[in-house]
């Protein structure tokens, strides 16, 4: 399963980061809208709670690619 986007992407330094609780790469913004940075890290221990894996693929300016495969 891919989940992609064109925003703004996320630089190389906090993609390893990205998935951890309370992680927020731009605080200014999620402030704004409310975020707390854990959506992220819930999906991260869902898909390992189905012995699988979650990756990021990103570039600034060109947006995301989130993706997993569920073991079956």
């Amino acid at each position: 399963m891919k989940v992609a986007d064109t925003g703004v992407g996320i630089a190389p330094q906090h993609q390893p980061r990205i998935f951890e609780r309370f992680y927020r790469v731009d605080k200014n913004r999620s402030r704004e809208v409310g975020g707390t940075g854990l959506g992220l890290a819930i999906v991260k221990h869902i898909i390992e709670a189905h012995d699988s894996h979650v990756e990021v693929k990103s570039e600034v300016g060109r947006g995301s690619v989130f993706s997993f495969t569920l073991k079956t």
